[in-house]
C-alpha cells in the first residue's frame, strides 16, 4: 500500500470500523511490516489516542500468544456540542464515542441573531466544562446542529427559512470567538456546523440501524425537513439543499403563506408551527411545536385530530421521497413524532406507494429523542478530525 492508506491515520481507521485490532490483523490487512506498524502505533499512543484493552486469542489449532487488542481511547479528548431550534437549544460535552458528560437546555431564540445565540452559547459551553470538571484543553472540536441549510464546506447557513440574520453569517469564525472569550483562549477550536435533520439521521443510524444502507429521518417540529444517511454518509446534495422537503409545494393549499414567502409549503400546513396556529384558531391557544406536542401528551383530541391530518399530508410527500431513495428505515422526529402523526403517515405511504416499496421498508420513531441532534454534531466533529488525513496532519503537527 501506499500514500495515506499506509499511515497512521488509516491504521487508526481500521481500529476505530472493528476491521483490525491486533498488530497482527493490521499488518496482514495492510501488507506493512511489523517494524512499520509498530513505529505508527507509536505515533498512535504517544498521542493519547490508542489503549491497549483485553488480548485476544490466536487463531488456528496451534494457538501461540495471544494479542493485546488495540482500542481507540475515546477518553483522551472531548466535544462540545449544541442543538439549535428555534426558541430552544441543548449543549452538551461528550466524549469521543458519543457519551454525554453534561448537558445544558434552555430558551435560546434562534431569531435573536448569531451575535447573541453564539455567544450564549460560550457561555454555556464554559459553564459545562466547569460542572464536569473538564480541563478546557481537552476540547478538540465544536459541533453545531442548526435548523437551516448549510454549505458543511465553510459552515454558512444558506438562505435559511426560519434563522432570520443567519444567511451567510460566518458562524465557524464566530463561535471560535466566542469560545476563547468565555472558555479557552489560545489556537481556534475548529467548529463544524451541519442542518439538523442530517445530524440527528446520522446519529440515529449509527445509534440504532448500523446495517441499514439507506436510511431516511424526517423531522416535524417548527418546520419540516429530512436527514439521508447512504451507506454510513450523511447525504447533503451538492449544496447542503438536500431533503428540505418541508418547501415541496402540496397542491390543495394555494394560498398558506409558509416561513419562506412562498405559499403552499408542505410547512405552512403540516409543521408544528403550522398546528399551533390551528389549534389557536380553534380556541386552543397554542404558541409552537413544543406546544403542540404538550396538547399531544395530554391527549387533547383537538391536536390528535390535526396531528392525524398533518401526518397523512406529510405521507403525500412521503411516498415520493420512499419510492426515489427506497429506504430500509424511515425514522420519524421532532415535536410532532407520536402515535397520531406516524398513523396518517403510514395511512397514506402503504395506500399510496407501490407494495414492493414498501415490503421492506421499516417506519420507527427516534431512539436518541432529544439527544440525537448533539450526539450527531459530536460524531461529525469526530469523524472529521480522526479521518486518516486528517488525523496524519494533526499527528504531524503534535510531533512537529
Amino acid at each position: 500500500m501506499t500514500g495515506n492508506q499506509s499511515s497512521a491515520g488509516h491504521l487508526l481507521r481500521l481500529i476505530r470500523e472493528g476491521r483490525a485490532t491486533t498488530r497482527g490483523a493490521l499488518q496482514r490487512a495492510t501488507g506493512l511490516s511489523r517494524s512499520t506498524v509498530g513505529h505508527r502505533l507509536d505515533q498512535l499512543f504517544a498521542a493519547g489516542w490508542l489503549r491497549e484493552g483485553e488480548t485476544e486469542p490466536v487463531a488456528g489449532p496451534a494457538g501461540g500468544r495471544p494479542s493485546a487488542r488495540l482500542e481507540f481511547d475515546a477518553g483522551h479528548a472531548v466535544v462540545l456540542a449544541a442543538d439549535l431550534g428555534t426558541r430552544h437549544a441543548g449543549a452538551a460535552v461528550l466524549d469521543l464515542a458519543g457519551g454525554v458528560l453534561a448537558e445544558h437546555s434552555g430558551e435560546l431564540v434562534i431569531g435573536e441573531g448569531p451575535e447573541q445565540v453564539l455567544d450564549r452559547l460560550g457561555r454555556w459551553f464554559a459553564a459545562l466544562l466547569e460542572e464536569c470538571g473538564t480541563d478546557p484543553s481537552l476540547v478538540c472540536g465544536i459541533g453545531l446542529s442548526v435548523p437551516g441549510p448549510v454549505d458543511v464546506a465553510t459552515g454558512v447557513v444558506v438562505q435559511p427559512p426560519i434563522m432570520p440574520g443567519w444567511d451567510g453569517y460566518p458562524i465557524p469564525r464566530r463561535m471560535q470567538e466566542a469560545y476563547a472569550a468565555h472558555v479557552r483562549p489560545g489556537d481556534p477550536v475548529p467548529v463544524l456546523v451541519d442542518n439538523d435533520a442530517n445530524l440527528m439521521a446520522y446519529a440515529e443510524q449509527r445509534a440504532g440501524h448500523p446495517d441499514c444502507a439507506a436510511f431516511l429521518l424526517v423531522k416535524v417540529a417548527t418546520g419540516i425537513g429530512a436527514g439521508v444517511v447512504v451507506d454510513g454518509r450523511p447525504y447533503r446534495g451538492i449544496d447542503g439543499g438536500a431533503g428540505d422537503i418541508g418547501h415541496i409545494r402540496v397542491h390543495d393549499c394555494p394560498d398558506a403563506l409558509c416561513m419562506c414567502g412562498h405559499h403552499g409549503c408542505l410547512a405552512a400546513v403540516a409543521s408544528g408551527r403550522a398546528l399551533a396556529e390551528q389549534l389557536t384558531a380553534a380556541g386552543v391557544p397554542t404558541t409552537s411545536g413544543s406546544g403542540v406536542r404538550a396538547h399531544l401528551a395530554a391527549g387533547r383530541p383537538e391536536a390528535v385530530r390535526l396531528a392525524r391530518e398533518a401526518g397523512r399530508r406529510v405521507g403525500e410527500v412521503l411516498v415520493t421521497v420512499v419510492t426515489l431513495l427506497n429506504p430500509g428505515v424511515l425514522m420519524i422526529a421532532g415535536d410532532l413524532a407520536g402515535t397520531p402523526f406516524v398513523t396518517g403517515v403510514r395511512e397514506l405511504l402503504y395506500q399510496r406507494a407501490m407494495p414492493r416499496t414498501t415490503a421492506h421498508l421499516h417506519v420507527v420513531t427516534s431512539r436518541l429523542g432529544d439527544r440525537a441532534g448533539l450526539v450527531g454534531a459530536a460524531a461529525m466533529v469526530v469523524e472529521d478530525l480522526y479521518a486518516p488525513d486528517r488525523a496524519d496532519a494533526r499527528l504531524a503537527a503534535l510531533t512537529g
